[in-house]
């Protein structure tokens, strides 16, 4: 299905959803649903993925990308 993220403001606005992300050396490929590649991201080790996210190990942290590449969030994990 062609679910939709709907940002308050923002009616209408529809948003690629991640159907799968590829570990390549140490970059990241992520796929929408229709298998274009909306991003690339350097990491060492891909952690896991969403419908909307991205989790990549580079250190001690984990930093989650959305669907573009940009980045949301990092987490220390020691």
């Amino acid at each position: 299905p062609n679910a939709s993220i709907l940002i308050k403001g923002q009616k209408n606005k529809r948003y690629k959803m991640i159907s799968t992300a590829v570990q390549r050396g140490s970059w990241i490929y992520v796929y929408d649903e229709r298998n274009n590649q909306c991003a690339s991201i350097s990491g060492e080790q891909l952690m896991g993925f969403t419908s909307t996210t991205v989790s990549v190990k580079r250190g001690s942290w984990i930093y989650v990308y959305d669907e573009k590449g940009s980045q949301m969030s990092s987490h220390y994990c020691g």
